[in-house]
């Protein structure tokens, strides 16, 4: 279930979601926000992701999705955010 600072974060950000229908745009999976706020946000939107978010839910979701063959994250991006998640959200905290 989403909570409502998320909620409000896609609405707040439903320009980067332009491919999905407006009424739709709350039920895009964890996978597609963390790629699409990766991929075409800010730095801003990012620091923003991972507060309402959390940052290590983030990189949990980030680390299932780089564990699939097909990855639409840019590859300089998911070589940063590997490094960025391994330092600040290690998988045993």
């Amino acid at each position: 279930m989403r909570t409502k600072a998320v909620k409000d974060f896609i609405r707040e950000h439903q320009d980067l979601f332009w491919y999905s229908p407006e009424d739709k745009t709350e039920t895009v999976t964890d996978e597609l926000l963390v790629e699409t706020i990766i991929n075409y946000g800010t730095l801003e939107n990012i620091h923003q992701l991972f507060e309402v978010f959390g940052l290590q839910e983030t990189a949990t979701v980030f680390r299932q999705m780089i564990g699939r063959k097909t990855l639409n994250i840019y590859p300089e991006l998911r070589n940063f955010f590997e490094l960025y998640f391994n330092k600040y959200a290690p998988r045993n905290s």
